[in-house]
């Protein structure tokens, strides 16, 4: 049987990892900020300040999940603050929350986009106490920094973007603190890892404090801390994918193309998320006509070899760790696209004729569907 997995990462091989490893063998230096890693940070500065006209910092952390719990801390919110959430996001948005000490509100999204957008943000705040808010950059899909901007000038409350498979797509504001993931599955992959940039050096710097235990001048904790920060060998992995990067977007932006393609002449009742199509992505998530089940199509397509996953589904509030969180408002979208979001196989070793094959597959499993 032909067997196309879900996800096949991208990650450096050993002779592109050599440089950076000799680099390490020679300094002998493999934690605690060493120059790998404010090389790589240096270099994504460089990155995002292109797009940016306030001046940005950056800081390396060990995951994205504990960047976001960082990020949220070094606001200096009172303890039990109400952050607002997206409904439809991975579960360590609504983990990071908690485990900073806040309260997650969750909230719909856009039925087109299937973001939290500043619209949503703030018609929740005019109902009650929103203290930060915490959007998504779901699926990869960037959120407007300008519009982010506004809204947390026109209200005062301060954004932490969520933009951990954003990378090559995110760009940051004047305002928000930015958190991105370099797991294995991310399109800039250090095996594991993640980093927070923002325009708030202050901010960034309480992050880079609290991720070495909290030590601050003389040695002295100044703030609860943990350990969260990259090593040497990660930052190594980073900086060697940074030297493939521009062909593997290459490769991304066509392996995109290929399926909207695909999908509109074998599956066109299918609906695809709204956003920019020359996007650097990693996951494929279509939304199914009503009255299909995304975990019956998938069961379906892996019986025919096809690896799916029902991504960010379901939904936060379904999670029993967060069922009783507090919502603003009806989640009528997240609730209308929860049963009906699947994934698709999205990675560089798909061949075209394995996304018209996808997609093939999926037009017999919905059968006559939607049309």
């Amino acid at each position: 049987m032909r067997k196309i997995p879900l996800l096949v990462p991208e990650l450096p091989t050993a002779k592109e990892l050599q440089p950076f490893l000799k680099r390490i063998d020679a300094a002998r230096w493999y934690s605690n900020f060493g120059p790998l890693v404010l090389e790589l940070e240096g270099r994504l500065r460089e990155t995002f300040q292109r797009d940016c006209r306030a001046p940005l910092s950056v800081c390396t952390v060990s995951n994205c999940t504990v960047g976001l719990e960082l990020a949220l801390q070094a606001l200096d919110l009172k303890p039990g603050a109400r952050v607002l959430i997206p409904g439809l996001t991975f579960a360590a948005t609504a983990a990071a929350v908690v485990r900073a000490g806040y309260e997650p509100v969750v909230a719909d999204v856009d039925p087109g986009s299937w973001l939290l957008t500043p619209e949503i943000a703030k018609h929740a705040c005019a109902k009650s106490r929103v203290d930060a808010v915490m959007p998504v950059s779901t699926y990869g899909c960037p959120q407007d920094p300008a519009a982010w901007d506004s809204f947390s000038g026109s209200t005062g409350i301060p954004v932490v973007l969520d933009a951990a498979g954003a990378y090559g797509n995110q760009r940051a504001g004047e305002r928000p603190a930015l958190v991105f993931s370099l797991h294995a599955t991310k399109v800039l992959s250090g095996a594991e890892g993640g980093f927070v940039v923002s325009p708030d050096a202050e901010l960034v710097a309480r992050v880079r404090q609290m991720s070495n235990f909290g030590i601050g001048a003389g040695g002295l904790v100044e703030r609860p801390g943990t350990n969260a920060k990259l090593s040497e060998y990660h930052a190594a992995v980073v900086l060697a994918m940074l030297g493939r990067w521009d062909d593997g977007a290459k490769r991304r932006k066509e392996l995109h193309r290929l399926y909207i393609a695909a999908l509109a002449e074998h599956c066109p009742y299918a609906i695809l998320q709204q956003r920019p199509a020359d996007g650097v992505y990693s996951i494929m998530p279509v939304l199914l006509p009503a009255g299909a089940h995304a975990a019956d199509a998938g069961d379906k397509l892996l019986e025919q070899g096809i690896e799916t996953r029902c991504w960010y589904c379901p939904a936060i509030h379904r999670h029993p760790a967060f069922s009783g969180a507090t919502r603003a408002g009806t989640l009528d979208t997240v609730e209308a696209l929860g049963d009906r979001l699947l994934a698709l196989p999205f990675h560089l070793s798909l061949a075209p004729d394995d996304v018209g094959h996808v997609c093939r597959r999926l037009q017999t499993v919905l059968g006559g569907a939607g049309r």
